[in-house]
């Protein structure tokens, strides 16, 4: 199976496996969901760390107003009486108003933000330096852990405005957010490859060659972004090093040329008689001197 190190713009992002005969059509299609996927596994958990300090969202009518201007306009959160915590909540209100504040205990805290990092680690990009690929059963079970987790913290469910909810039945609507910026569209999806577009119709193997265990780097994009960058000559990691060993190759030069140091001439290798002591056997004789 050829391993493909996939990175959008110059960030990397997963390993994705296939092998050498699967046609480029699929393979961008299921890069293009699990790339979608880690930013959806991302939103939930987001959110979620939201809940954890400030309870479940308001309805829609009631965000961003103050305190006064619900009373004056008479508003309540139908919702909020039904979907509690288990456990209780504390009251923990949302600055922005976005909230209704009611924060679940802190036993349940812990299991939000600890299934968080959990669902977090499936995705991370640290997995590349493991070596460990990332595919769309991974991205699944990092939302089951997620789901599973809410449903132990709020039993009766969630309400149906909460974006969490939405983000589980795949209801999300991210029209005008940043978030809807990221997607890529999968109809629109395509990769790159040494500079030059992936065609679709080709196979793996027109651009990597036959051997199943070689290792390639592809960019994915979508139509109309353009070429992305090309990749540089050499890693970053590199550049450090060749200049690290640049400074400290200068620094012994100019601490050469500042060294007047001639201690050097009591070494063996500056005594120009070292080779006819050592053939007479003279070279390591000690003289001691009494008092």
């Amino acid at each position: 199976m050829v391993r493909i190190q996939i990175k959008h713009g110059d960030e990397d992002q997963f390993l994705y496996e296939a092998s050498g005969s699967e046609k480029i059509e699929n393979i961008i299609k299921n890069i293009c969901a699990i790339y979608n996927g880690r930013l959806k596994i991302y939103r939930i958990c987001a959110e979620m760390e939201d809940i954890a300090e400030h309870g479940l969202i308001l309805p829609p009518e009631m965000i961003g107003l103050t305190d006064e201007q619900v009373k004056e306009l008479k508003l309540t959160d139908p919702w909020a009486d039904k979907h509690i915590p288990s456990g209780g909540y504390d009251i923990n209100p949302d600055k922005i108003g976005r909230r209704n504040g009611r924060r679940p205990k802190e036993h349940m805290q812990k299991i939000i933000k600890n299934t968080i990092n959990e669902a977090k680690q499936l995705i991370s990009k640290k997995l590349i330096r493991s070596d460990k690929v990332l595919n769309l059963k991974i991205i699944e079970e990092a939302k089951s852990i997620l789901k599973g987790c809410m449903t132990i913290v709020y039993p009766m469910g969630l309400p149906p405005h909460e974006p969490v909810r939405a983000e589980f039945t795949n209801t999300e609507d991210l029209e005008g957010t940043y978030a809807s910026k990221e997607i890529i569209d999968i109809s629109k999806a395509q990769l790159w490859f040494a500079g030059k577009q992936v065609l679709e119709e080709k196979q793996l193997s027109d651009y990597c060659g036959k051997n199943e265990k070689s290792k390639i780097i592809m960019k994915i994009n979508q139509k109309g972004d353009g070429p992305p960058g090309r990749e540089p000559f050499m890693s970053e990691e590199t550049k450090k090093m060749l200049m690290a060993e640049s400074f400290r190759r200068q620094e012994q030069l100019k601490k050469l040329e500042l060294d007047e140091d001639d201690s050097y001439l009591n070494s063996k290798w500056a005594d120009n008689k070292s080779l006819q002591k050592h053939v007479h056997g003279l070279d390591d004789i000690k003289f001691r001197f009494g008092k």
